[in-house]
């Protein structure tokens, strides 16, 4: 049985990869640029891998899967649908996509420091889907 706070970072990284599917999920198809599509498309794979590495070390603790809260969800909805509604651009998406993870990468950060104990294996998880959302950002330059 995994200590408290290895099981509470483990749901917030969980939560945070359903985050970034969903929001990739939610544009994905209004992007004009191909290679911008592939490199969404590629990142939102390797965020559903992690999500489900993390999804298996969560019941093998004895825990469930934690998805984003509704309201999160709901204040990202709003705000990509009002930049989109004023400009449908691939620029448009590249700046939401980094705010989003601008977002993620502060929140992970966070979620390192409050859960101080839980395990090297669940802060190596969350250490990688903090690349992760770096390497994105990083590549999303290119499209602002």
């Amino acid at each position: 049985m995994a200590n408290n706070d290895t099981i509470n970072l483990l749901k917030e990284c969980d939560s945070g990869t359903k985050m970034a599917v969903s929001s990739i999920d939610e544009i994905l198809e209004q992007v004009q640029n191909r290679e911008m599509i592939q490199l969404l498309s590629e990142n939102k794979k390797q965020h559903e891998t992690i999500g489900n590495e993390l999804h298996g070390m969560l019941l093998a603790s004895g825990s469930e899967e934690k998805d984003p809260t509704p309201m999160a969800k709901g204040m990202s909805w709003i705000k990509t649908n009002f930049k989109m509604n004023m400009d449908n651009s691939d620029a448009t998406i590249a700046d939401l996509i980094t705010d989003g993870c601008d977002m993620g990468i502060k929140s992970l950060r966070r979620y390192l420091n409050q859960y101080a104990a839980a395990t090297d294996e669940s802060k190596d998880m969350c250490h990688n889907i903090i690349l992760l959302e770096e390497h994105l950002r990083k590549e999303l330059q290119a499209y602002l």
